[in-house]
């Protein structure tokens, strides 16, 4: 499995040279083909940024537990009119000018300066910011599973096609040659049928046969080109007429009936949804911690300058304009404190939080019950599936064999005469449907194998089954 971008970057390039070949009718071989699959195709890309996504986060997540550190500095020119009063500075649309309360407005200014370090560091609160990790180190684990699962999935799919691809490639190769028995019959009625050997209607039935031939190379043709525009958009590469390895029709698997040494509980799709639990569950323990309070620790330092002398609020002739006089800070203050803050109506909202997060957990345990009981139920059919290929599987050569004899004996019977069109048309048939289903019993076997490796959640029992 490939974790990491710049593995999807190495195969991308791998991918231009690959292909650069296939278009001089190289042999796409299946593990190219899953190598390229993987590097390219869009949904294993975008979970692989999600997942770096969610790595980058839990680091901030991290960080989130320093201290808040701020320094602040300002420079200001203005009045310093005060006025005996309440007020309240709506989201800071307000001024906090400091002077006296004149009996009369003026407009003395003055520049003046507030220089400010400020540290908070909420030092202890129950575990809430070791929780806060944990669900993120838990939703890093999940979409770390999510890619695997896609990645599984998605050679799963590729294998599947290509297997698709290469099954409609010999069926068309049938259909090829059960159209060029067609031509050669005809040839051989209108021969006999212009001699005077057999009625005309022979001639008829003859073009029937052709047409029907045609029409069936044209659907395996469409059915060919559908899935190698399937597996096209699989690779990430433009559609073209991709030559595929022959080994699939040559050869049974070395080993027919494989052991999956994968157990049920690390199955890919399962471990995903195993994930998605953890990450309910941590998240219900997170949300309890909101009903304890938090102790915080604070300090401030801070420098004020000012162009208004001391004695402003008896003289107000006493203030400077000077910029040097007014920003230099000629006052200072320290403060430093421990606070506990809490809400102590969180505790009633909390535990309905939490309730509701400890259903969506049971949610997604059903929701993985469910899928292992699907797997489970797939792997006892893809037991079936492939012992019922095997038998398809060691039968169909017999079936090609009468059917090929058949053929040529009908054929030698119609050209001497010894025989009638209805019967060796249906030899034709007979031949016909015995090569389709020669093609596709050696197909299934492997799509069989395929099946189970889906199901139990290891692929190697596929592609290495050579």
């Amino acid at each position: 499995m490939l974790n990491t971008l710049s593995k999807y970057f190495t195969l991308g390039f791998l991918s231009v040279f690959i292909f650069s070949e296939a278009q001089a009718q190289k042999v796409l071989t299946i593990k190219d083909a899953e190598q390229l699959a993987l590097a390219n195709y869009g949904t294993i890309k975008a979970k692989a940024n999600q997942l770096n996504a969610s790595k980058a986060y839990l680091t901030e997540t991290r960080a989130e537990q320093l201290p808040d550190l701020n320094l602040s500095a300002q420079q200001d020119y203005g009045t310093v009119n005060g006025q005996n009063g309440p007020l309240y500075g709506y989201r800071g649309f307000s001024v906090a000018s400091s002077g006296p309360a004149l009996q009369h407005q003026n407009w003395n200014s003055a520049f003046g300066a507030l220089y400010l370090a400020n540290v908070s560091w909420d030092f202890f609160s129950f575990g809430k910011a070791k929780e806060k990790v944990k669900v993120q180190r838990s939703v890093v684990s999940r979409d770390e599973s999510d890619l695997v699962q896609e990645q599984f999935q998605h050679e799963i799919r590729v294998a599947g096609t290509y297997l698709n691809l290469l099954a409609a490639q010999q069926l068309s190769k049938a259909q090829q040659d059960n159209l060029n028995r067609a031509i050669e019959l005809q040839k051989v009625v209108v021969a006999r049928v212009k001699n005077g050997l057999n009625a005309g209607v022979d001639s008829s039935q003859a073009n029937a046969e052709v047409s029907n031939a045609r029409i069936a190379l044209t659907n395996t043709q469409q059915t060919e080109q559908e899935q190698s525009n399937l597996l096209a958009q699989y690779l990430g590469v433009p559609p073209q007429d991709f030559v595929l390895d022959s080994a699939f029709v040559t050869k049974a698997p070395a080993n027919a009936d494989p052991q999956s040494q994968v157990t049920n509980e690390n199955h890919p799709l399962l471990q995903f949804y195993q994930n998605r639990v953890n990450v309910s569950n941590e998240l219900a323990k997170y949300y309890n911690t909101f009903s304890y309070p938090t102790f915080s620790f604070f300090g401030t330092y801070q420098g004020r300058g000012s162009g208004f002398k001391w004695d402003y609020g008896t003289n107000q002739s006493d203030y400077t304009g000077s910029y040097g006089a007014g920003v230099e800070p000629t006052r200072s203050n320290y403060l430093v404190g421990v606070g506990m803050i809490w809400n102590i109506t969180n505790p009633f909202r909390v535990q309905y939080q939490v309730k509701s997060q400890q259903y969506t957990s049971a949610q997604y345990k059903d929701e993985y019950d469910l899928v292992s009981k699907q797997l489970s139920a797939q792997l006892v059919l893809a037991e079936t599936r492939i012992s019922n290929a095997l038998k398809n599987y060691h039968e169909v050569p017999e079936e090609v064999r009468a059917a090929t004899d058949a053929y040529h004996q009908k054929l030698t019977l119609y050209k001497n005469g010894l025989s009638n069109i209805v019967d060796f048309t249906q030899a034709l048939y007979v031949l016909n449907r015995a090569e389709v289903d020669n093609y596709i019993a050696r197909n299934n076997v492997w799509q069989a194998v395929l099946y189970k490796a889906a199901a139990t959640g290891d692929f190697g029992i596929f592609i290495n089954n050579f």
